[in-house]
């Protein structure tokens, strides 16, 4: 048997257990260095106290009591690693921001990880949720991780203020808040405001900036700020004799800013402490004049003048100036890999596409995922570019990245004031409810009324959702019976009809005089508005590899035509002998948005088919065309119904829809439905149909019935040659895939000379 001496038994279980030894063994640590600490031991961290540090709520999507927590320490704010972290430690960091309570926290960034070069303060964070501050609670120590900001940690709290709660986090010079004001009288009635005097906010109000040692740069940021991608020269003679008649407050007298920030309070800023009346000797408070984009110019030339950039485009956001960025390469549209994907680099798309500075810097397929091809990655601007292909980037390959990591981003837009025009009452929450529009009397009174509910739909939903900045449309809805909260009761508005492109609804179409035929208010239009919304896609290839025709006989089809999947000439048909000619392929639809699609019909009324032995919730879900060159239809798809489900689902992703046994329809988020071949009605009868040239078209949810993110993806086209005998059938493509260029290419394709597809 073999004996440990003393020192062999205290060096073999040091390696073990350290507190052990400390506490059974101690004589052996007083003959040996302290043991190394194999991982860390959470500690009380007391050197700031809890009145030296702030806190704040940050990221996107959130609401003001629910964020990324942020803690300001040493001049520099960061974030906190969600290791080890608690409800315990929420409920400290909720009271330290004003809150009663916390209700629950998040990790992996939910909202967004921090930016930049943002530090990760804390991390192993430990609080039992009585201390007063998180600075008191155990952890790894300040400034000491091994996290990166992919995990960073969140904090939802009760939406209730501590009694008495000052907040302490606001510095009193701090500019939060900027605006342009208009003097000339005929300026503050137009929208957008596009030039003015800069003030910012404090605490006591709105207050100016000296013009002492102003720049172009800062006018750039200003402008960046108020949703417009350039300065211009302004004439100051004018706001110098306005200025003289004024009583000034300058807060600010002195602005350094680079041009490339995003907000004036990222620019070096000097404050005014003593007499800020006084402070700027021989100046007059900043004015800045700045060149609006193309959506927002004020007059029709410069409109035709400012034109959108083509090789750049934002998909699948709420409302202009946000979305998941799309680069044009080659003639194929493609998406941004998120690695180091940032402000500034989005700053820089969204100057290009004639928006301000970026608000934010979105990864993770924060808007949706996009199709194709990914074309950069570790995009790096300086901020200066007038284009997203001056910056430094990398090309991608097949290893680099995935379309998980789609870069997105918001941006700054002008103010419009159209929320002012439009409200929607008496819905459960503020995303629904009956739509009211403010309208001019002819005495000159301003006063609200309906909207007829006859041809409301998705289209007419969308534009009044984006106007009240609430999302997506959900639904629009013909009858608001049950959301009778007001007492308006007058139509004031028919017949409108929206491409659902529109800032507000005043850009639709409508009658001049008010025609409704069902004129009680029970029928006026609604609206249920959502923050997320899906996005179906026809996985195209799939089509091209797939398609093939098919001599069915006719005793085969005896439950397609109950079905009314044959074209008309079958009924003249002699059953049950002969044949129709079916052109068949597979549809996989994909849903890329950010919520599952549902079909708009409750359970109650889908329809059995028992062909099929399950019940059918959409009526039209598809279009299946095929068409000449001139577009006319030549045949077409007759698929009576749709069942939704899940048939499979990327990794990681569960299913949740079938259609047996009643089950619960629809295809979720990363997953697809799949409708084979070989599958009844999954063709279009071309029976009657010569030879020649064609386009093959699929439309998905062709009449809007349910909400998507995007609708312009909804679309897939291919070439084929029909020879009598046998299709050919290639460049298959979904609709917004291509340039314009090549998509009129293939538009005025001239058809093949031979079999040969090159």
């Amino acid at each position: 048997a073999y004996f440990l001496d003393h020192s062999d038994l205290c060096q073999w279980w040091r390696h073990i257990v350290v507190f052990l030894l400390h506490a059974w063994i101690p004589s052996c640590f007083a003959q040996t260095t302290p043991p190394v600490r194999l991982s860390p031991t959470p500690t009380p961290q007391t050197a700031e106290g809890p009145e030296t540090l702030k806190f704040r709520l940050s990221g996107f999507p959130r609401k003001h009591n629910e964020g990324r927590i942020e803690v300001f320490y040493k001049g520099e704010w960061g974030t906190i690693c969600d290791d080890d972290f608690s409800l315990a430690n929420a409920h400290v960091l909720c009271r330290q921001l004003g809150f009663v309570s916390a209700t629950g926290w998040t990790h992996s960034a939910k909202y967004g990880k921090g930016t930049g070069n943002v530090p990760i303060w804390l991390d192993n964070v430990q609080c039992s949720g009585s201390e007063r501050s998180v600075s008191v609670c155990k952890s790894r120590g300040w400034g000491n991780s091994d996290c990166t900001h992919d995990e960073d940690a969140g904090v939802i709290c009760k939406d209730e203020r501590l009694p008495g709660y000052v907040d302490s986090n606001v510095d009193e010079n701090k500019v939060e808040e900027v605006r342009l004001r208009p003097v000339f009288t005929i300026a503050t009635k137009r929208m957008p405001v596009t030039e003015g005097v800069v003030e910012v906010k404090n605490k006591d109000g709105w207050a100016q900036i000296c013009d002492n040692g102003w720049t172009p740069k800062n006018s750039h940021v200003v402008c960046g700020m108020m949703g417009f991608p350039h300065e211009k020269k302004v004439n100051k003679n004018f706001y110098k004799l306005y200025s003289e008649r004024q009583k000034n407050h300058f807060l600010v007298h002195s602005v350094a800013c680079l041009g490339t920030e995003v907000h004036l309070a990222a620019c070096p800023l000097e404050f005014n402490y003593d007499n800020a009346t006084e402070s700027c000797p021989g100046g007059m408070p900043a004015v800045v004049s700045c060149v609006p984009g193309p959506l927002y110019a004020q007059s029709t030339v410069m409109r035709k003048k400012l034109k959108m950039p083509s090789t750049i485009r934002l998909k699948g956001g709420a409302k202009y100036g946000e979305g998941r960025v799309e680069v044009l390469k080659g003639s194929e549209w493609g998406t941004i890999c998120d690695d180091r994907w940032n402000l500034l680099s989005a700053s820089v798309v969204c100057r290009e596409l004639g928006f301000g500075s970026a608000k934010e810097a979105l990864t993770g397929a924060r808007m949706g995922q996009g199709l194709g091809p990914i074309h950069m990655n570790e995009v790096q601007c300086t901020g200066h570019e007038r284009s997203l292909w001056n910056c430094r980037y990398k090309n991608i390959t097949a290893e680099d990245c995935k379309h998980t990591e789609d870069a997105s981003l918001r941006c700054n837009v002008p103010y419009m004031g159209f929320e002012k025009t439009v409200r929607i009452l008496g819905g459960r929450s503020r995303y629904e409810g009956r739509v009211e529009v403010l309208y001019t009397e002819t005495n000159g009174t301003l006063r609200w009324g309906l909207i007829c509910g006859e041809g409301w739909g998705t289209e007419e939903a969308m534009v009044v959702c984006r106007q009240l900045g609430l999302g997506y449309a959900n639904h629009g809805l013909q009858e608001t019976w049950y959301w009778d909260s007001s007492n308006v009761t007058e139509m004031v508005m028919s017949g409108v009809k929206c491409t659902g492109d529109e800032m507000s609804l005043s850009q639709c179409q409508h009658h001049r005089t008010v025609n409704c035929q069902k004129a009680l208010a029970r029928f006026s239009a609604g609206v249920i508005c959502s923050e997320t919304a899906s996005d179906l896609v026809l996985n195209a290839p799939l089509v091209q590899q797939t398609t093939y025709i098919e001599d069915r006989p006719l005793h085969m089809l005896y439950c397609a035509a109950e079905e009314d999947c044959l074209s008309k000439s079958a009924a003249k048909a002699n059953w049950p002998y002969g044949h129709r000619r079916l052109l068949r392929f597979s549809s996989q639809i994909h849903n890329i948005g950010r919520a599952d699609f549902r079909p708009k019909a409750g359970r109650h009324s889908w329809v059995w088919h028992a062909c099929h032995g399950h019940y059918h919730s959409m009526d039209i879900f598809t279009h299946y065309d095929l068409m000449s060159a001139n577009g006319t239809k030549v045949a077409e798809g007759h698929k009576a119904s749709f069942c939704l489900e899940d048939s499979d689902c990327d990794e990681g992703v569960s299913k949740r829809y079938e259609c047996a046994n009643f089950g619960e329809q629809g295809i979720t988020v990363g997953c697809w439905d799949l409708y084979r071949h070989d599958i009844d009605c999954q063709w279009i009868d071309i029976s009657d149909v010569k030879p020649g040239n064609y386009i093959l078209q699929v439309v998905i949810n062709p009449n809007y019935e349910v909400a998507e993110s995007d609708f312009t993806n909804n679309a897939m086209k291919c070439n084929c040659k029909y020879d009598g005998h046998r299709i050919w059938v290639h460049n298959c493509h979904i609709g917004d895939a291509f340039s314009e260029e090549a998509e009129k290419k293939f538009e005025k394709y001239p058809g093949q000379l031979n079999n040969q597809i090159s």
